[in-house]
């Protein structure tokens, strides 16, 4: 999810998008630690879209 995307997203949203990224990694990394997954780039770009999305709502948090 790029940037530009994340901030057009409601606090809602964000929230949503978050827990959804989430729930992907760690279904990503059980998968890839039983057997290895196709793509493992796919776990970096989710990690970053998690950390994003996290990002964004602590700085909405601050602000």
């Amino acid at each position: 999810m790029k940037q530009s995307e994340i901030k057009n997203l409601s606090v809602a949203e964000l929230q949503e998008q978050l827990d959804q990224l989430k729930r992907t990694y760690t279904d990503l990394k059980m998968a890839h630690t039983i057997s290895p997954i196709d793509n493992p780039l796919q776990l970096r770009k989710v990690r970053r879209s998690v950390a994003r999305v996290a990002a964004e709502l602590t700085k909405r948090e601050l602000q």
